[in-house]
């Protein structure tokens, strides 16, 4: 079903793409160097390590970010480790070939931004910090991708940031944040 849903994602953003005439989503505006080709990823494992970083200084501290956790861990329930892979790979691949790659050139990077963090929408109100993160994490993915030239960046840093959280949510407890929360 994953994979069904980012093949569909990437399929629509391919349609974008060769309505608009410029079927090559992976490089923005003209042609970049095999070198900033080959840095774009490298600065996007760099991005995500950091917001991985942000998001555990988050669980520690925050009741919303424990909650959030908890509700996360409720939704997916056990994940393999190959199944974790599956969905960080198809979801950064999908959701940054259609929101960076076609409609971020086509509607600008606010627009395409609110689009992304629409989809990040869930279920009752304890999920409002997830989607404004989501707002926040694609604009920077459109930075991501403006300032390196390519997909390489955000798909890296996306990845990144799913692989590693989702592995800490179905591993970690919520009852064991609790304990990691700084004393007062």
């Amino acid at each position: 079903m994953v994979i069904g849903l980012y093949g569909a994602m990437a399929l629509v953003a391919l349609l974008i793409g060769a309505g608009r005439g410029d079927p090559d989503l992976y490089r923005l505006g003209g042609a970049p160097s095999s070198s900033a080709l080959a840095l774009g990823p490298v600065v996007g494992v760099l991005c995500g390590a950091l917001v991985v970083a942000l998001t555990r200084q988050a669980t520690r501290r925050f009741q919303w970010a424990r909650d959030l956790h908890s509700s996360f861990r409720d939704l997916l329930g056990a994940l393999t480790p190959r199944e974790i892979v599956i969905l960080a790979a198809c979801s950064s691949l999908g959701e940054e070939l259609l929101f960076r790659g076609a409609l971020m050139p086509w509607l600008g990077l606010p627009l395409s931004s609110l689009v992304f963090a629409s989809l990040h929408i869930g279920p009752g109100r304890r999920f409002v910090p997830w989607t404004l993160m989501a707002l926040a994490l694609g604009i920077g993915f459109g930075y991501l991708a403006r300032s390196t030239g390519s997909l390489g960046a955000p798909i890296a840093a996306h990845f990144t940031i799913n692989f590693v959280n989702l592995r800490f949510i179905v591993r970690t407890p919520a009852d064991l944040l609790h304990r990691a929360e700084p004393a007062a």
